[in-house]
């Protein structure tokens, strides 16, 4: 089973011989195929499970299978529309650190430099003392800009200025809280999974681009690759697209509506919300699946190159020293047959290095599942879609 991690001044073009956006994967064909995916979950529905989801496989060419299932919204009835918006969590980490690969590789900015360089105010950080110690210790090197993508800086989860909702800073202020605070441990020593190193990388691409991070993001990956409904702040004809967000209530053993507690409302609000890059994006299966797809075909889709070799190499092997039995690269996490992340409401996204197989997940469900039928189903609708690589219809 792939490991699913739960809990995102620069020219204006395009990168290298892009022209335009990424046409959209070939759909899948028209097939007699009993639709096993949408067997195995239509139990899960019945019983309250889940809500509803949308299931996505492919391999580097097309879409092979994409179904919805089940319910958008419970209490109406609404059904799950196969182009649902999802909140992705921290499924929006790959896609941030992508983008500041580009940077790398255009000799930007260096892997072993310190983010001090780029951003001053972590100059003279400290790192706290052991639990018998309140004492404060010097850290025994700047931290680096490996380190804040592999999770092995010492960064927090989030700091004291985020009590709450984490998308009411802007990258600049929540940086400047990050840096204020000291170290868990000292750098390159541990590991301790950190949206406060994944944000501190998208405000460097702001610092050396001098242009706003989400910008950036829409410039050099989005739009280029035709992910039109990837987006921090969905619009109105998105918002009425979005899956609604269940939580099992432990009183009733059932399903109950909950607004996701890392954000703001209203989510179409420029003013008081800002882009969460380590985990922060709405998208659909769809834009997932493109993403992935350039991913698998070696930071390549439709001719047009996105990321180098020798970049997407570093993000998709270990840079942690598996220090913690968890293996993660810069960006994604990295099991024996590839790699992947998902996010805090449930959902997968997973890459298949030995099938060459894609599985999307999109589910919105806060909290455990509570019950063994859904600790077990992304196993189970990992084996499905291997066997729809394996066993493509024609």
């Amino acid at each position: 089973m792939m490991l699913t991690l739960v809990v995102t001044a620069l020219s204006l073009a395009l990168p290298v011989q892009a022209q335009g956006p990424a046409s959209q994967a070939q759909q899948p064909a028209s097939t007699d195929r009993p639709d096993a995916i949408g067997s195995y979950l239509q139990p899960l529905i019945d019983n309250h499970t889940i809500a509803g989801a949308v299931t996505l496989v492919a391999d580097k060419d097309r879409i092979v299978y994409v179904k919805p299932a089940g319910y958008r919204d419970l209490a109406t009835k609404a059904a799950m529309p196969v182009n649902a918006m999802f909140w992705i969590a921290s499924t929006s980490k790959p896609m941030t650190v992508t983008a500041f690969m580009m940077l790398v590789d255009e000799g930007k900015v260096s892997l072993n430099d310190p983010v001090e360089k780029y951003l001053p105010e972590f100059h003279g950080q400290m790192v706290k003392g052991s639990k018998e110690s309140s004492q404060l210790a010097p850290a025994s090197h700047p931290i680096l800009v490996r380190e804040i993508l592999s999770h092995t800086s010492g960064l927090p989860f989030k700091s004291a200025a985020q009590p709450g909702a984490l998308d009411t800073l802007s990258l600049k202020d929540q940086v400047l809280s990050f840096a204020a605070e000291p170290l868990m441990f000292q750098p390159g020593t541990s590991w301790s999974y950190s949206n406060e190193g994944i944000d501190t990388a998208a405000r460097i691409i702001e610092v050396i681009t001098g242009m706003p991070y989400e910008k950036f993001m829409q410039q050099r990956l989005f739009w280029p690759l035709g992910m039109k409904d990837t987006t921090f702040w969905p619009d109105d004809e998105q918002i009425a697209r979005i899956a609604g967000n269940y939580k099992l209530d432990p009183a009733t053993k059932d399903l109950a509506k909950a607004p996701i507690s890392q954000l703001t409302y209203p989510l179409d609000d420029h003013q008081h919300r800002f882009p969460m890059p380590a985990g922060g994006l709405f998208s659909t299966a769809a834009d997932v699946s493109t993403f992935c797809r350039m991913i698998l075909n070696g930071g390549v889709l439709n001719g047009i190159r996105y990321i180098s070799p020798a970049s997407l190499h570093a993000m998709t092997t270990v840079q942690n020293g598996g220090k913690t039995g968890t293996d993660y690269g810069f960006g994604w996490g990295i099991s024996k047959n590839g790699f992947g992340h998902g996010g805090a409401n449930k959902n997968a996204m997973e890459i298949n290095t030995e099938t060459g197989r894609i599985f999307i997940f999109m589910v919105q469900q806060d909290g455990p599942w509570g019950t063994p039928d859904g600790d077990k189903m992304i196993p189970a609708l990992e084996k499905l879609a291997d066997d729809l690589v394996a066993h493509p219809a024609n």
